[in-house]
């Protein structure tokens, strides 16, 4: 049956999405996958179903009377200088800068006499501004350099090397490098990992071994040696060397969860790889070494991490001690001029404490304020170390440290034109389905009055051990001004209270990280911050999924919602790309007859039901995302559009040469903001703005 669906709503004519005949059979269950040729990313019928669906998405957002207001509104407010704090190579100081709108940051140096010039430039990769800067690390000495790129957000990556004297290409561009950082040898190589080339389309054909490299400089990539995952099939292996070059330590995990753990000695020739940790019931790895001894971070006997110590002639858990005891709130320690840097995180926000090589309480220091510290790091020898500081009233500021003292002083604050003295951010507990007290931050304009009438953007995350701390976003500022609420819940699923609460929101418990949402959409419309015509849901990747599964269990709660880059067909996610290193948390249709029905239960494609009033929806993705593959939306987007009934729009906004986000342009970046926000605020009801008063 290739039977055409033409579906208008309202005024909204549809494309038309082909059905064809294609059934899986799990456990004995069979189940329709309709849309099934979506998944062909490399179809020309994919093709012109995507831009069909673009210009039906298009056409329509630029009916929304306000959304080149908010587009000046948002370009002027983004239009300031950002500069990142500043790291040492060699005989120069290098940061990275952005003078407001350019696409990418660009980054600079100076040399010893403060003579500033471009070192590298972004912006000058592709014309489009969608090739971007994926990383890069410097040789011993500051005298070459390895940088990754990547080309229309893909996470496939090319490496290039230049002598960052002179800054002349040196030899041939590594290339099909992915999930990998580059760490030096000294100046003779440096360490990268990646899959083999996949059968089929790059961007969804699925890449489960990940192995270790040695390039050595002046050779070809074909004769770079494998170090690690030859004979040991992992899905994600990577390789770092000391900062005084005494040992290389290997990490190798086949989920998002769980690692191995190995060191290799490399002032000894032909010495072993030896193995510390030989299961995945843990994740841990070393910070620091002096000498022989190790500094390893772990959640070994202790869910909010500690740090042991071992010396490296006899590394096995049973010889770890104690050096920083876990505590109630999570651990995310940082080194750097000569001490260690424990970041606590309290309720979502920061704490942090300094300590000596003995492990002795040097001080807590004194934040700014309350909110996310991050930094802290750097060489040993370093006198002054640098963090930023953020919440979602304050702009990211930088300060700098001087450890030996204790004293922080304003390296880089920001000249953004919002007043955050006009704005409240409050932390609120709320009770979820089960009991469990979740913690959310809601921030809106003081004296905003509660009479449910304010447009609200629900974030959420809730899942892979992350943790959604405060930050600030030009983009939320925008909805702010405009007499919008922000609000973020603290998820089951995050990283915010350890290992427990990142495993409540997994598996067979991922229910609670969708019932946690919708208890706080619960909770924001009981105490009359907004209601269910004025709430909007939004979410990426993992929080795609949480949308999508909110959407269709609870499609009465809210008036519009967002899900981007989701996770939505979840008896088939783990046959893409990287999907199968996922199954810590969600587990698979595989596993299982009870793990299928639950996955089938929740999963946002299964469940979009015929004759439903779904929300306003409008679906975002890169056609280009090769971590969570497009096919996801689409198949999604396709199925609202033939089910649903009433008249709210169900759109899906495909960015043309983008990924996943990583390395998005900020043109790019501004006009998914202004159109989010339009369809948010136009399907709300909302006739005017107070932003078109600036």
């Amino acid at each position: 049956m290739n039977a055409q669906n033409t579906k208008s709503s309202g005024k909204i004519k549809y494309p038309e999405t082909k059905k064809i005949e294609h059934t899986d059979t799990y456990f004995d269950t069979k189940v329709n996958d309709p849309y099934r040729w979506l998944e062909d990313d490399r179809s020309a019928e994919t093709g012109a179903w995507v831009k069909a669906q673009n210009d039906v998405t298009y056409g329509y957002l630029k009916q929304i009377p306000y959304r080149e207001v908010i587009k000046a509104r948002m370009e002027k407010l983004w239009n300031y200088e950002k500069i990142s704090a500043p790291f040492k190579e060699g005989n120069y100081t290098y940061y990275y800068k952005n003078n407001g709108l350019q696409n990418q940051s660009v980054l600079y140096r100076k040399d010893a006499g403060g003579t500033e010039e471009i070192f590298l430039d972004p912006n000058t990769f592709s014309k489009d501004g969608t090739t971007s800067l994926g990383g890069l690390d410097f040789s011993r000495d500051g005298s070459k350099v390895a940088y990754a790129i990547s080309e229309g957000g893909s996470d496939w990556r090319k490496v290039i090397i230049m002598d960052a004297m002179t800054k002349e290409i040196l030899e041939d561009t590594l290339v099909d490098v992915k999930f990998s950082g580059v760490s030096w040898k000294g100046n003779e190589g440096f360490y990268y990992s990646s899959y083999d080339k996949p059968k089929g389309s790059e961007l969804s054909a699925k890449t489960d071994q990940h192995k270790l490299y040695f390039h050595r400089l002046g050779t070809a990539q074909k004769d770079d040696k494998v170090i690690f995952g030859l004979d040991q099939k992992r899905r994600y292996v990577g390789g770092s060397v000391t900062e005084d070059d005494r040992y290389l330590i290997i990490t190798a995990a086949n989920s998002t969860y769980g690692n191995e753990l190995y060191i290799k000695d490399l002032t000894a020739e032909n010495s072993p790889i030896v193995t510390i940790l030989d299961h995945f019931n843990t994740s841990s790895y070393i910070l620091e070494n002096e000498g022989s001894k190790l500094f390893i971070v772990t959640d070994w006997k202790a869910p909010n991490k500690q740090i042991m110590t071992v010396d490296a002639s006899n590394p096995k858990p049973e010889n770890w001690k104690p050096f920083i005891a876990e505590t109630e709130n999570v651990l995310s320690p940082s080194t750097g001029g000569g001490f260690f840097f424990a970041n606590y995180m309290k309720d979502a926000v920061s704490l942090v404490k300094q300590y000596d090589y003995t492990g002795k309480l040097v001080r807590e220091i004194a934040l700014p304020g309350i909110g996310s510290a991050g930094g802290f790091g750097g060489k040993k020898e370093e006198k002054t170390l640098y963090y930023s500081f953020t919440n979602y009233i304050t702009p990211g500021t930088i300060y700098s440290f001087d450890p030996k003292t204790g004293t922080s002083a304003v390296y880089q604050q920001p000249k953004v034109d919002f007043k955050s003295e006009d704005y409240v951010s409050q932390q609120v507990f709320y009770t979820s389905k089960d009991g469990t007290k979740i913690p959310m931050i809601i921030t809106h304009k003081k004296g905003l009055k509660l009479d449910g009438k304010n447009p609200t953007m629900l974030y959420g995350y809730g899942g892979f051990n992350v943790s959604l701390t405060p930050s600030f976003s030009i983009a939320n500022a925008i909805w702010m001004e405009n007499d919008g609420i922000y609000a973020v819940p603290n998820l089951r699923g995050g990283g915010e209270y350890g290992k427990k609460w990142h495993d409540a929101g997994t598996k067979l418990q991922k229910q609670n990280v969708f019932d946690d949402f919708i208890a706080a959409a619960e909770y924001l419309i009981a105490n009359h911050y907004t209601s269910k015509d004025f709430l909007a849901i939004r979410g990426g990747s993992n929080g795609g999924l949480l949308v999508g599964a909110t959407m269709t269990q609870r499609p009465d709660l809210m008036k519009v919602a967002l899900p981007a880059v989701g996770v939505m067909d979840m008896l088939l996610y783990h046959t893409f790309t990287a999907g199968a290193g996922w199954a810590y948390d969600y587990g698979t249709a595989e596993d299982s007859k009870e793990m299928f029905e639950y996955l089938k239960g929740y999963s946002p494609v299964h469940n979009v039901k015929k004759g439903v009033p779904y929300p306003a929806t409008m679906v975002t993705t890169g056609d280009h995302d090769d971590r969570v593959v497009p096919a996801h939306s689409f198949k999604f987007a396709a199925e609202l559009q033939a089910k649903q009934t009433g008249n709210n729009p169900a759109l899906i906004r495909i960015d043309i040469n983008a990924g996943h986000g990583a390395g998005k342009s900020v043109a790019a970046t501004i006009q998914e903001n202004v159109d989010i926000q339009a369809f948010t605020l136009y399907n709300m009801g909302i006739k005017k703005l107070p932003v078109a008063q600036k």
